[in-house]
Formats: C-alpha cells, sequence, structure tokens
C-alpha cells in the first residue's frame, strides 16, 4: 500500500525538529531508521501529516562508554553496534541481539532509538533494554528528561514520551557476568515469536544477580523481577530455572495471532527462557 500524504522535514538541529514537533502536536512524528514507522504508515496503521527525519541532525550518533556507563546515540545504527570492538567488550548482549534483527539490510538503517522509541511489543531491542535496566534520554520544549526502560512502556505503541519529545541517547551500566539473548521466530529476519534477554553473575558458585525479561508475549516487553529472583542464591539448578520460567508465565499475557494460539507462545516462551538462562550461566 501507499501511505497517506504527509509533509516531509529535514532539519539540522534539535531545534528545529522541537519547532515543528510543537507546532504540529500528535500530527508530527519522528522518523529514526525508518523500519518500525514506514510499514506501519504504508499500512496505514499509522498516519502522520507532518514526518521529521532526524538523518541531518548532529550529536544524535555513537557509542561512547566512560566511567562503567554505555551510552548509545538513538541514531546509532545496529550495524555499527555489531561492528564496535569496545561495545563488544563492555556490553556482549548488545551484539548478539543485534545479529537477531531482521537482516543486514534493515541492519544498517536500522537504529537503536527507532526500535525502543515506538513501543511496538515485537521490537527486540525494548526488552533488552529492561534487562539491562537502561535508561532513555529525552529533549522537549521544557528541557532534558531520563524515564527507566523499566517504566517506558505503558502498552501496544504507547509510551511515557510525549509527542514534543525526542529520544536522544540510550545508557545503562554495562552488565557483568553471563549473558544471552535467544529468540524463536518463523523465518529469519521475522519478529520474534518469544525471545528472552538474560544477564547472570555468579558468586563462589551460585547466582549473585539475575536480570530476565522477554518480549513478544504482551503489549509490552515484560521484565520479571520475580523470575530474576528465583535464580538468586541457587546454583541455577533445574528446580531454580523451573521457578524462574514459572515466574515469568505468571507474568506475560500473549494473544492468538498469526505465530500461533497462545498455549503454543507460552510453551515457546518457556523453552526460549530456559535456554537463555542456561546459556547466560555457562558464560558468567
Amino acid at each position: 500500500m501507499i501511505p497517506a500524504a504527509f509533509e516531509y522535514y529535514r532539519p539540522k538541529d534539535m531545534a528545529g525538529v522541537l519547532a515543528v514537533l510543537e507546532e504540529h502536536g500528535d500530527d508530527a512524528r519522528v522518523l529514526a531508521g525508518g523500519h518500525s514507522l514506514i510499514p506501519m504508515m504504508k499500512l496505514r496503521m499509522a498516519e502522520v501529516p507532518h514526518l521529521i527525519d532526524l538523518q541531518d541532525v548532529a550529536g544524535l550518533t555513537g557509542i561512547t562508554i566512560e566511567n562503567g556507563t554505555v551510552r548509545l546515540g538513538t541514531m546509532t545504527t545496529q550495524a555499527t553496534m555489531i561492528d564496535d570492538a569496545a561495545l563488544l567488550a563492555a556490553a556482549p548482549i548488545m551484539r548478539e541481539a543485534a545479529l537477531q534483527i531482521a537482516d543486514p539490510q534493515v541492519r544498517y538503517m536500522g537504529t537503536v532509538g527507532g526500535n525502543v522509541a515506538n513501543g511496538d511489543p515485537g521490537n527486540d531491542m525494548p526488552g533488552l533494554m529492561q534487562c539491562l535496566d537502561a535508561t532513555f534520554h529525552l529533549v522537549g520544549p521544557d528541557g532534558d528528561r531520563d524515564v527507566a526502560a523499566r517504566e517506558f512502556y505503558e502498552a501496544a505503541y504507547m509510551t511515557d514520551r510525549e509527542d514534543d519529545e525526542v529520544l536522544v541517547a540510550v545508557s545503562f551500566p554495562a552488565p557483568e557476568g553471563g549473558y544471552a539473548y535467544e529468540k524463536q521466530k518463523r523465518k529469519i529476519g521475522d519478529y520474534a515469536t518469544a525471545a528472552a534477554a538474560v544477564q547472570i553473575t555468579k558468586e563462589n558458585g551460585v547466582c549473585a544477580t539475575a536480570s530476565i525479561a522477554m518480549t513478544n508475549l504482551s503489549d509490552t516487553p515484560i521484565y520479571s523481577e520475580e523470575a530474576g529472583e528465583a535464580l538468586i542464591g541457587t546454583s541455577v539448578d533445574e528446580a531454580a530455572v523451573e521457578a524462574a520460567v514459572a515466574a515469568m508465565l505468571g507474568d506475560i499475557d500473549p494473544t492468538e495471532d498469526n505465530r500461533g494460539p497462545i498455549e503454543f507462545k507460552r510453551h515457546a516462551a518457556a523453552v526460549i527462557l530456559r535456554r537463555a538462562i542456561a546459556r547466560a550461566w555457562s558464560r558468567a
């Protein structure tokens, strides 16, 4: 399909972006890589009379790692994250997840900001950012604002971002210990039927910390504090893993669609989560 008619803007700075947003309110949307928003516009799931392209706005790309904190500019592409040696050393789960997003052509244009900002429950980065306890940095006419990733998502395609705000960066503490991003999908390039992000640290043979989040199993990504707590203080034996899986299954709320019925999705979630925990533990 062809999207509805829209006005196209390509400002050179953030002041220009905010001016258009202030003028047109919720009739305006910002465009990062375009791989989330453009398909929605073509399918008429989103009608955007005023489209603001961020490609020419300076200062929105790049990866910095300072004092144990990783910061990603909103326009940093998945391909850039895959190729960045410093990011691989500081947060290898980022590369593992990015490699499972779509295909190389999409990853060369798709950005971290676009992936997390629009609230698509099928996107990979929102759940991962909740696992990493990331912070989203927003800029609006009233100044800067930070929002925890675990508090950002309200419902499908609904977030804490105001209509006149722009996500400019994502940051998180460089994770420690073992990690895994596991994803089950129908075919290469597809959204997940179920995906799990897990970070685990080990001390004296037992789990010291655990963070677990899952993707595309509710209308928002699901960070399950209870699932992580089920592993802490254990040797991550079968009983602990099953307790973590049970906790996550209590938190998710999948719906039936072309990826399968509810019971299949719950089964897939349990299988994927077990795999992710086992691989993260083996790396801890």
